[in-house]
């Protein structure tokens, strides 16, 4: 009898991202208006559980309000109306901190950020230097205090999520982090590492070949290590291999090392087909979901547990169809 498949998405925890509120929809923005993200309500809204934040809004500052900006230092900023010049820094400050504190309890996986706000935007934010100078290198300060205090939690903004490639890699990290918690949450004895590690082998291998083979010493020397060092470097190093973009290159090496595991089992013609379906993949003429069901498909002939229970074969609902863009 064959064992059943281990679904790699079933998790203890709802998967919970944050995310800023104009992009579900909600009039919030200074203008009274909204941002809605269709991909982010009508998609990836059916399998993740939003949890809605503005900055401005739950600092007091209302909507519509009059429009803001970062003025002085990237390092540094300051929040400053346009017109009356009203310094609102401190209000945001203080609201960042007190939400900050209630979402260490809610266990988010992921956050999604509205792009160039001076609140929420991740990267290259204008800041108005006393002199007129704007820079590109300024955080939003809602944005940057997260993010220091959630180094792990995969953050991405809205408007790259428009690039197939890295809107892939923030949803398979999401639901990496995702279940990262709940091996944490269930307590993590050595042994629970090893298997964790074992099911994510090749996905990290996909991103980043160097942290899969120190992960994997890490692993094996896990009795050299009191149990919460071991959890911290693993978390960190973990994290970090997936923020690295998988590549075609990285996939092609990952799909020929699954292929040995039940080669010896293929009909010359199998194997030839199979081959094939890789090598389109390589040439960019094919998904990469081309040659993952046609693997997956042998997966369940032969019953090879080992790559059966891979988290690189379902790393996130196939029903987002992240792997069908060449």
């Amino acid at each position: 009898m064959k064992k059943a498949a281990t679904h790699p998405l079933r998790t203890a925890l709802p998967t919970r991202i944050g995310v800023s509120r104009c992009l579900l929809g909600e009039e919030v923005r200074y203008d009274g208006g909204h941002k809605r993200d269709r991909f982010l309500t009508d998609v990836l809204g059916r399998y993740v559980e939003w949890v809605p934040i503005c900055p401005e809004v739950e600092a007091g500052l209302g909507a519509p309000r009059e429009a803001m900006r970062l003025i002085g230092t990237p390092q540094h900023p300051r929040l400053v109306t346009i017109k009356s010049g009203t310094d609102h820094t401190r209000a945001l400050e203080t609201m960042a901190t007190n939400r900050i504190e209630e979402l260490k309890h809610l266990d988010l996986a992921g956050y999604v950020f509205k792009k160039g706000s001076p609140s929420c935007g991740t990267e290259r934010v204008r800041v108005y230097y006393k002199e007129g100078v704007v820079s590109r290198n300024g955080i939003g300060l809602f944005a940057r205090a997260f993010i220091e205090q959630f180094p792990l939690i995969p953050v991405e903004e809205e408007g790259r999520l428009c690039d197939s490639t890295l809107r892939e890699n923030f949803i398979e990290r999401v639901f990496c982090y995702r279940r990262w918690q709940d091996l944490i949450h269930n307590g993590v004895t050595r042994q629970a590492l090893i298997q964790f590690h074992t099911i994510h082998k090749y996905i990290l291998l996909a991103h980043h070949p160097q942290h899969y083979k120190v992960l994997g010493r890490l692993v094996g020397e896990a009795h050299q290590h009191r149990p919460k060092d071991l959890v911290r470097r693993y978390g960190e190093l973990f994290m970090k291999a997936l923020a690295v973009k998988a590549t075609v290159r990285k996939h092609v090496n990952v799909l020929q090392h699954i292929l040995g595991h039940f080669k010896n089992r293929l009909s010359a013609h199998e194997k030839a087909e199979l081959l094939g379906v890789i090598g389109d993949y390589h040439q960019e003429l094919t998904p990469l979901i081309v040659p993952l069901t046609l693997i997956k498909h042998y997966v369940q002939i032969f019953d090879v547990g080992y790559i059966r229970d891979q988290v690189y074969l379902n790393p996130h609902p196939k029903e987002l169809m992240l792997r069908n863009h060449v």
